[in-house]
């Protein structure tokens, strides 16, 4: 029985028998699958692939997987990321957030869990400027020196790309689509995430830290991305 494509998902892997079994999985749910055995090979078929969702072990023989995905971000590439780890393996999820990634799969995986991630990781990335679109009757948001480009996937400030990660772009434009609304950790991790809260609450202020470094003139004193206290984070409608 053919089935309607679903996408294409890559892996940057270095087991052949994950490749294998991978393969099969995605194929016959209706998914293209290319992958590659080691960093460098990845990054130039991500480049000449342009897959629609990507599958990366953390441990790779030649570039850990952080670096790729923060490489992958620094090109403007805003392609879902979920990050592959071997169960014992002791990872700093906290890292994989700030390299840019999107969700993560411990090893040995459930493949019923596996495709249902992969579907979420692909839907939610082709949702979102359809969203942003049909919230915002222009393309754009501005605040003071602060432009976020919806259609770009991309903020700048006075001019220059701020060269935020796929998360961090959208924590800051869900915000700004709701300009003038506190919104607490649960929410922005919900909303961001589409899943519900445990401990995702937590990296969001991490996420923000991260914003503010790119985007405000002093961080410590934020213009544009607001702490409101014991509540949560906002975007003004204006700055002075």
């Amino acid at each position: 029985m053919n089935k309607a494509r679903q996408g294409k998902v890559m892996l940057i892997d270095d087991e052949k028998s994950l490749h294998m079994a991978l393969e099969e999985l995605l194929t016959n749910n209706g998914y293209e699958f290319c992958g590659a055995l080691n960093g460098q090979e990845g990054l130039q078929m991500l480049r000449d692939e342009r897959p629609d969702l990507l599958l990366l072990d953390v441990m790779l023989p030649d570039i850990n997987g952080f670096d790729i995905c923060a490489q992958i971000r620094e090109e403007g590439r805003h392609i879902p990321i979920i990050f592959l780890t071997a169960k014992g393996d002791i990872v700093d999820k906290s890292i994989g957030y700030k390299a840019g990634g999107d969700d993560y799969m411990t090893k040995p995986f459930d493949s019923a869990e596996l495709l249902l991630r992969i579907l979420a990781g692909i839907r939610r990335h082709e949702g979102n400027l359809d969203v942003l679109k049909n919230q915002h009757r222009e393309d754009s948001f501005v605040v003071g020196d602060l432009e976020l480009r919806f259609l770009e996937h991309e903020a700048y400030v006075s001019g220059k790309p701020a060269h935020l990660t796929s998360k961090e772009f959208d924590i800051l434009a869900m915000l700004a689509t709701n300009a003038g609304t506190v919104f607490t950790r649960d929410q922005i991790y919900e909303e961001v995430w589409g899943e519900e809260a445990y401990k995702g609450q937590n990296s969001i202020t991490v996420f923000v830290r991260k914003i503010r470094e790119k985007i405000e003139q002093n961080p410590s004193e934020p213009k544009y991305l607001l702490t409101v206290h014991r509540i949560g984070y906002k975007i003004p409608e204006s700055v002075s």
